[in-house]
């Protein structure tokens, strides 16, 4: 698979988690949040309250799920068709960010070709989300001004995990969503305590907080 950029360092969060609370929209996927990291989870409600919309792909029903916009219930080990058939909508409908991808991404018109055939029909029929609820995810996604993306082992623990996080990368370059507040690619530690550690400042190429 052609892809825009090259994986991000393990656990390298792009944003801070207390600007989720300036989020326009949020992508869960591969996460049960509230669980694995509770503090992050509390965030990603609150910022729902203050009218930030929730998007969760999961297979599984997970306390976030009550509170989102959207759940796509993708079939196991499909994270990588439903990601790259929400690029194919936002590049189809002319939703990316134009002066973005100009400034900043390489390699496009091979990411491009690479997700013609990416449609929400053709993935619909892998993933088991509906054309429709991929049509509408991805619009809302891409109209927002800001919107990040939270995943952890769901999307990295598979044969396919180094593609899923490119894709989940191309997404966010697409539509302009790295180097702003309350947006970015935010992967999470595998367990709390690690994530804490981390925010701490723990990790020798961040100070606390990131």
């Amino acid at each position: 698979m052609t892809g825009l950029v090259t994986v991000l360092g393990s656990g390298a969060m792009t944003n801070t988690i207390n600007g989720i609370l300036d989020s326009d929209v949020m992508f869960v996927i591969g996460s049960n949040t509230t669980e694995t990291h509770p503090i992050i989870g509390l965030r990603m409600l609150e910022a729902v309250k203050k009218g930030s919309k929730l998007i969760v792909a999961d297979p599984r029903r997970i306390k976030l799920c009550d509170s989102s916009e959207f759940w796509m219930q993708q079939h196991p080990g499909t994270d990588g068709p439903l990601i790259n058939a929400l690029c194919h909508v936002i590049l189809r409908d002319g939703l990316e960010d134009k002066k973005y991808i100009e400034e900043r991404a390489e390699n496009f018109d091979a990411f491009r070709e690479s997700i013609t055939d990416c449609t929400p029909e053709w993935a619909e029929k892998i993933t088991g989300v509906p054309a429709k609820v991929i049509e509408d995810v991805a619009h809302t996604f891409a109209k927002a001004e800001r919107a990040g993306i939270y995943y952890t082992m769901g999307i990295t623990q598979h044969t396919s995990g180094t593609d899923n996080v490119c894709c989940l990368a191309n997404l966010a370059i697409i539509t302009g969503n790295l180097g702003k507040t309350g947006a970015g690619l935010n992967p999470l530690r595998g367990q709390n305590n690690v994530q804490g550690a981390s925010d701490m400042g723990c990790n020798p190429i961040f100070f606390p907080g990131y």
